[in-house]
């Protein structure tokens, strides 16, 4: 075999690359660390289906065939993928105007929304456009986290006290619904959920390698059978299906699919996000490499295998990464062998999870989302950056006050955070320069510095020149002008200037005969190789002459200078231990 065919086999199958990888120690590493995942796995399932209005089961089905296609795709060896929190609240958010939770239509609708999520990310990932959701800063994304965790809270709630829930409500009437369902709670259900609020947080403080999960759930649920809860109306998972795993093609509809197209690609999207997150962690911790457009392709697949095996759409997990993380898993054959044990467990114990309490579940989901609740990052991001503060905040207030379509939170603080920066980049920094006593050249309005001649003025351009901002650029000369009536020579300070287009070149064509026509110089010194080369290519280089490949302030003056009468300027007092 060819190195370039084997390199494009590994490429298209990674998971090959574990053979490599897989000695004696590693293989027990990573089973002990698929058996620890699968403890977490289960109820995490079971409560984070629940959340996406599906059977509680399905989440379980979620947990097989997607996960292990993940890992064998995917390219971090610590990621593990199923349900999680934020993508469970998307799908029922994206399903709510459409159908009713738990209905035919809505188990349809979860199907088609995998499909076009999955198709989303596997294109993005061919294209190899992973470096796209950068566009979504992280104070955008922090206000759309903790807003969903207030709405994941909410969404909870019911299923906690023991009253019928209303689907997915705005906020507000969220609210009231909750409150007015009050008088209704059923006690043994609230009891129930509380000691498993405790107990969890009690474990993940003092004892947080031990499977809290799974034993809390364990212990309460044969608690609450040994109590007759489900005889005194307390709401249980239910009967499982004898089918474990149904493949089917999904059905289509295209009129659904273009209802669906904006929440899919906002769920790739945000899904892709918080995989990626999980990714980092792990390989700043283990030193592995992956890659994003890779995990792209893995992610996508694994939504597809999702939509085959009729489930709910699933992403990278956080939690149960960070449970292999701790395991010292090495490669992919952990994710691999959490599913298998989760399927042991569907075909070894299927009444016992039959009668595990819903409330059980919510609180599962309500100690986990809690850790996702933080506004520190929002706090920081209005110290840093008004701008930042402002995008997350209108994240945050916006998918509170348009839920269920929380999917407009999110775009609504993406499009603040890139209008922005477009406006930002129309103000870039413009500064005539001075020789500042240390010898270097500086803002001279700031440090009230003298200019450099009375004929000569040195104007620093800090951006790109492009047509967002070369209007600024422009008005910066011709202020320059107004001001400056003696002038005889404008140096453009250009270190600044990393990029230029069209607009760029016809702003900076226009200026140079103008000035030229009016009996001055255009000169510009520190041009960088990549805005010399367009230069060239558009023939202004040959217009600008001698006069812009001066390398600094210094070394443009004693050849300006000259031009005006005046002496070459003293050189530069010597700096620190500069010889």
């Amino acid at each position: 075999m060819s190195l370039a065919t084997n390199r494009l086999l590994h490429r298209l199958l990674p998971f090959l690359a574990w053979r490599h990888q897989l000695d004696a120690a590693t293989l027990r590493t990573d089973l002990m660390a698929g058996v620890t995942v699968a403890l977490v796995a289960i109820p995490q399932a079971l409560a984070y289906a629940q959340l996406a209005g599906m059977p509680a089961y399905v989440g379980l089905y979620a947990s097989l065939l997607p996960c292990i296609v993940a890992a064998l795709f995917g390219s971090s060896p610590q990621l593990n993928t199923g349900p999680v929190a934020l993508t469970s609240l998307l799908t029922a958010a994206a399903l709510a105007p459409l159908a009713l939770p738990g209905s035919e239509t809505w188990l349809v609708l979860a199907v088609q929304l995998a499909l076009l999520a999955g198709l989303f990310q596997l294109a993005f990932g061919a294209l190899r456009l992973a470096h796209f959701a950068d566009l979504l800063s992280y104070p955008v994304l922090h206000g759309f986290i903790n807003a969903c965790s207030v709405l994941i809270c909410l969404a909870q709630l019911p299923a906690l006290l023991g009253v019928a829930g209303a689907g997915q409500l705005p906020f507000v009437e969220g609210l009231v619904h909750l409150a007015r369902s009050l008088p209704a709670t059923h006690l043994p259900s609230l009891a129930l959920g509380a000691a498993a609020i405790v107990l969890l947080s009690l474990l993940a403080r003092f004892a947080p390698r031990w499977p809290g999960m799974l034993l809390v759930i364990a212990g309460l649920g044969t608690l609450a059978w040994l109590g007759g809860f489900e005889a005194d109306g307390g709401r249980v998972v239910g009967a499982l299906p004898e089918q474990v795993v149904a493949l089917a093609l999904p059905a289509t509809d295209w009129r659904q699919i273009t209802d669906l197209l904006p929440a899919a690609f906002v769920l790739a999207l945000v899904s892709f996000l918080e995989a990626m997150s999980s990714c980092k962690v792990a390989a700043a911790r283990t030193g592995q490499r992956w890659d994003g457009n890779q995990e792209l392709i893995g992610q996508g697949l694994a939504k597809l295998t999702a939509a085959v095996c009729q489930a709910y759409p699933v992403s990278g997990s956080f939690g149960r990464s960070a449970f292999l993380l701790h395991a010292r898993a090495r490669t992919g054959l952990a994710s691999v062998v959490g599913a298998l044990m989760v399927l042991a467990a569907l075909l070894a114990i299927p009444g016992l999870i039959a009668h595990i309490p819903r409330p059980l579940l919510a609180a599962v989901i309500l100690v986990t989302v809690a850790k996702l609740l933080s506004l520190a990052p929002l706090r920081e991001a209005w110290r840093s950056s008004r701008d930042d503060g402002l995008a997350g905040t209108v994240s945050f207030v916006a998918t509170l006050a348009f839920a269920p379509h929380i999917e407009i939170g999110i775009l609504s603080g993406l499009l603040i955070s890139l209008a922005l920066l477009i406006y930002r980049s129309m103000r870039p920094r413009v500064a005539v320069l001075g020789r500042h006593p240390d010898g270097t050249w500086r803002d001279a309005r700031r440090f009230g510095l003298p200019p450099a001649h009375p004929s000569l003025t040195i104007l620093r351009f800090d951006g790109p020149l492009h047509f967002v901002n070369a209007a600024t650029f422009e008005d910066a000369v011709l202020a320059v002008e107004r001001e400056h009536p003696r002038l005889k020579v404008l140096l453009i300070s250009s270190a600044g200037i990393n990029d230029i287009d069209a607009s760029g070149i016809d702003t900076l064509r226009r200026l140079h005969r103008q000035l030229t026509a009016s009996g001055r110089l255009l000169a510009c010194c520190g041009l960088k190789k990549q805005v010399i080369d367009v230069l060239e290519r558009t023939g202004l280089w040959a217009e600008l002459g001698p006069h812009a490949a001066y390398r600094n302030e210094d070394d443009a003056l004693p050849r300006l200078l000259p031009s005006l009468g005046a002496p070459p300027p003293p050189p530069a007092p010597r700096r620190g231990l500069e010889w």
